[in-house]
C-alpha cells in the first residue's frame, strides 16, 4: 500500500483546505494538484507544489491560476 500525506492548500478558492496525495517510490507528492470546482473540470484551479522552508520533507501546493 502506498504512503499518502496532507498537503495544505494556499491561495486560490481552496485556500486553508487540505488534499490527501499519494507519495511516489521516492516519497515526493505530484507536482500538480488540479482542485475542481463545482463544475468539475471546466471550473478546477491548479497548484503546483512547494517546499516549505529549508525542510525537503514539507510541503504546500500553491495556486498558479485557472486550469482553463
Amino acid at each position: 500500500m502506498a504512503s499518502t500525506v496532507e498537503i495544505p492548500l494556499v491561495g486560490g478558492v481552496a485556500d486553508g483546505e487540505t488534499v490527501t496525495v499519494e507519495l511516489d517510490p521516492n516519497g515526493r507528492p505530484p507536482l500538480t494538484h488540479h482542485h475542481l470546482g463545482p463544475e468539475g473540470l471546466a471550473e478546477a484551479q491548479i497548484y503546483e507544489l512547494e517546499s516549505v522552508g529549508a525542510d525537503a520533507r514539507r510541503w504546500r501546493y500553491c495556486w498558479r491560476g485557472p486550469a482553463v
